[in-house]
């Protein structure tokens, strides 16, 4: 048995969480360390995200949802945001026979409109390619933010209030969650951070209101199956009261 198949092997296999949410941080940094430049650290990460696609697909995990590119990325230099585009079409294509292979469904959440023509088409082949497949979910958040995701959920409402179609009296929190791009997906379980920073970044900030937060410092190149297994075996430790006392948790087991 390898060190992999046994940290797995000590992983409770009724508490994988449904839905596991990745901040993908540190490429940039990783580059830097070795000497590399930033676009080098982007194209490393790609490797990164392969192994915890496919780990995620054989632990049985749901859906994995992965912040590729933020909207506030937009405002990087010009050429780092053209090296990201490029690397994202051609990832996409790249990935596409094994995740086919896979049975891995490709999601797409954000303002996928502003990506640049050929990697948005590439994408979308993916996307549509990909629709049947019954297995993990990947959701990909590209050109995405959470209080933009918000913003658009709030302007969706007003307009259908406006109309007549909705009573503002009568709003819920299941009708802002229908209004936004993770409609339809549960909440994420686990959140990961790589990179060693403490900080959401305006990521999924109306769906891990109960999510558990792991940070860890291994940059994201460097981010291994050994760290996400470890990132699982925390989750499993955790109690999860959602508001409730851990007495009454366990009495509603």
């Amino acid at each position: 048995m390898t060190p992999l198949e046994k940290k797995i092997s000590e992983l409770d296999p009724n508490r994988i969480p449904v839905h596991v949410a990745m901040i993908m941080d540190g490429n940039g940094r990783w580059a830097k360390s070795h000497g590399f430049v930033r676009s080098d650290g982007h194209a490393e990460g790609v490797s990164t995200v392969h192994r915890v696609t496919k780990l995620s697909s054989d632990l049985g995990i749901k859906y994995l949802t992965l912040y590729a590119f933020s909207t506030e990325n937009w405002n990087r230099p010009k050429e780092e945001v053209d090296t990201l585009m490029y690397l994202i079409g051609w990832a996409i294509e790249r990935e596409l026979p094994e995740l086919l292979a896979n049975n891995v469904k490709i999601v797409l959440l954000g303002d996928i409109e502003r990506i640049p023509d050929e990697p948005r088409q590439r994408l979308f082949y993916a996307r549509n390619a990909t629709a049947h497949c019954t297995g993990l979910q990947l959701n990909m958040c590209l050109s995405y933010s959470s209080r933009w995701e918000i913003t658009e959920a709030v302007r969706q409402i007003a307009k259908a209030a406006a109309e007549g179609k909705v009573n503002p009296d009568h709003i819920s929190e299941e009708d802002v969650s229908n209004h936004l791009t993770t409609a339809g997906i549960p909440d994420p379980d686990l959140l990961i951070r790589t990179g060693g920073e403490h900080r959401i970044s305006n990521y999924l900030l109306w769906q891990i209101a109960y999510s558990e937060l792991y940070f860890t410092s291994a940059l994201w190149p460097d981010f291994s199956d050994e760290d996400y297994i470890e990132a699982l075996l925390d989750f499993q430790n955790r109690e999860r009261r959602f508001g409730l006392t851990g007495d009454q948790v366990k009495n509603n087991k």
